[in-house]
């Protein structure tokens, strides 16, 4: 049971109404992440214009499902890690490559080095070393690129954290964020 309430459009206030009503329009459904979220309309609203602009970035919508999937497998988040399994499966990953994504590891060259630098942020807070960057750099990892690496971590950790804290009702095929090794 959710330890926040799931807002729905009948029981939401004006403000978080609007909120949720675009999250329907942008994803065709309002996931229970974004239901509790709805609780800090700030929060909702940071997180949605953070997504969007993402969006609008150099990664494809594959390449932002890995990144995502990644993430929530590093911070153990049940949640995420289900609902990207099923979102990154939508987009043309295969089993082999969820799990390997999972792991942080890539077929191609260029994306193995993003989820490595990707890792890399995560466990320095950021302060990955020259080298890490040079690696990333020779595999044709783009500024651009490192630059939403950190804005992706950043989304998707709010995400990982909010679900920790509110533990809202699964509402995507069960993915144990534990059972990747």
């Amino acid at each position: 049971m959710s330890r926040l309430p799931q807002l729905t459009v009948e029981t939401a206030s004006e403000e978080q109404r609007e909120l949720l009503e675009s999250t329907l329009k942008q994803l065709g459904k309002v996931p229970n992440l974004y239901a509790a979220l709805a609780n800090g309309p700030a929060a909702l609203r940071g997180y949605l214009a953070m997504r969007e602009a993402l969006v609008g970035g150099t990664f494809s919508t594959k390449q932002r499902e890995q990144l995502a999937l990644f993430i929530a497998q590093r911070n153990s988040c049940t949640y995420c890690v289900s609902a990207h399994t099923m979102r990154g499966g939508r987009v043309g990953l295969s089993e082999e490559q969820l799990l390997a994504t999972r792991r942080g590891t890539d077929t191609d060259p260029h994306m193995d080095q993003v989820l490595k630098l990707t890792g890399a942020v995560m466990d320095t807070g950021g302060r990955v070393t020259d080298e890490a960057l040079a690696e990333a750099r020779a595999a044709g990892v783009t500024d651009a690129e490192i630059a939403e690496i950190v804005g992706h971590v950043a989304l998707n950790v709010l995400s990982n954290f909010f679900n920790h804290v509110a533990e809202p009702e699964l509402d995507f095929p069960l993915v144990d964020a534990h059972a990747a090794h």
